[in-house]
């Protein structure tokens, strides 16, 4: 890539002058890590499977070159292709969302999946950067033509895609949502009279997920009083981190993922931290945190309010997410079951994440020429 020179008009070399390469190279870096921890985490969760050791490494690994061609292509996309590609794949994942109900199996208690031949895919993790940019469109289409329901048909778009979550059930990624289409209705001019009744309306939907969804229930009682039920993944988690210290046992050296199942994804932070330290863990913390932020750096003299309210979705839902699952693992947040970006187990989510972040690089590229108006 280092050999394209400034002065090459193909399509890969305006690309390579134009992109931010060291969001490529911090998300290259958490791939990275990703598959070291993958290989620390996952052989204990294989034997209890019964499958060979690195039965997860190598699905995992399989992928990579999918979701790198994934992330390279959406950030080829100019704002306009970007708009039409979320559009599309909002329409296709939301139906294939709405199918998990009719023919996806059910997987510890939850119906978020469809059977792919080897190969389970989870539709909403692809609805969560479609819908970020979609709504984006749709606010800064209402902005710039006062008579088009942009505000409405987003709003209605939030409503279905939280209505199937909450059937799934996936709070968590319900959670995330609304946050990301929150932060972007109030970037995009939300009044404030409406910004205290959507509070109002956000908290009595949790209080409401209290008090009728029993799994909801059950974990916020659990976060609240560890004693009132099982909190057996948590315990082993934080046992994790004080095993660990400041340097880590060591590759390989780490014992509590012998007894968390989810160790090798939902609290694979927790095998950083006993084998390699609390130093790695900071510097995993550092790596999401540069991403975020280099990204908004982009996008602060950014005059196309598309680009705007989009690029702070993508990045906001990639935040939240990362502090979701860290928090949880380290019993700062009730857990919600969400994967830490690039770095848990699970195919659906590295394709998704791969292209989200492939259209937050394609908005925060420099564009010349008709590339900035299209």
């Amino acid at each position: 890539m280092s050999a394209l020179a400034r002065t090459d008009t193909s399509v890969l070399g305006r690309w390579w002058w134009t992109v931010d390469r060291w969001t490529l190279l911090a998300i290259g870096a958490l791939i990275f890590c990703g598959v070291i921890l993958a290989m620390a985490a996952s052989p204990p969760v294989a034997a209890r499977i019964g499958v060979e050791p690195y039965h997860f490494v190598k699905r995992q690994v399989l992928l990579l070159p999918l979701a790198a061609m994934l992330l390279v292509a959406c950030s080829l996309a100019t704002p306009r292709q970007t708009v039409r590609l979320a559009v599309v794949g909002l329409a296709a994942f939301m139906g294939l969302t709405l199918l998990t109900f009719i023919v996806g199996p059910e997987i510890k208690g939850a119906r978020r999946w469809v059977s792919l031949p080897g190969f389970q895919l989870q539709p909403s993790e692809f609805v969560k950067p479609f819908f970020a940019v979609v709504a984006a469109w749709l606010f800064a289409a209402q902005k710039m033509h006062v008579r088009f329901p942009g505000y409405l048909i987003s709003t209605a778009l939030f409503l279905a895609i939280v209505a199937m979550l909450v059937k799934q059930p996936d709070l968590g990624m319900a959670v995330v949502v609304t946050c990301v289409w929150f932060a972007q209705f109030f970037m995009a001019g939300l009044p404030l009279w409406l910004v205290g009744m959507l509070g109002l309306m956000g908290f009595a939907g949790l209080f409401g997920a209290y008090t009728f969804l029993p799994h909801v229930t059950s974990r916020i009682d659990r976060f609240l009083d560890p004693a009132s039920g099982d909190s057996y993944q948590v315990d082993r988690a934080m046992e994790a981190f004080l095993n660990g210290g400041l340097w880590g046992r060591g590759p390989g050296e780490g014992i509590v993922k012998r007894s968390i199942p989810d160790a090798h994804a939902d609290f694979i932070f927790a095998v950083a931290a006993e084998e390699f330290g609390l130093i790695a863990c900071l510097l995993l913390v550092g790596l999401f945190a540069f991403i975020v932020l280099r990204g908004f750096s982009r996008v602060l003299q950014e005059t196309n309010l598309f680009v705007l309210l989009a690029t702070t979705g993508l990045l906001v839902q990639f935040g939240l997410q990362a502090t979701i699952n860290m928090a949880s693992t380290l019993h700062l947040m009730p857990t919600k079951g969400m994967t830490l970006p690039f770095i848990s187990y699970g195919g659906s989510s590295l394709l998704a994440l791969s292209i989200g972040m492939g259209m937050a690089l394609a908005l925060t590229r420099k564009r010349y020429g008709l590339e900035a108006v299209s």
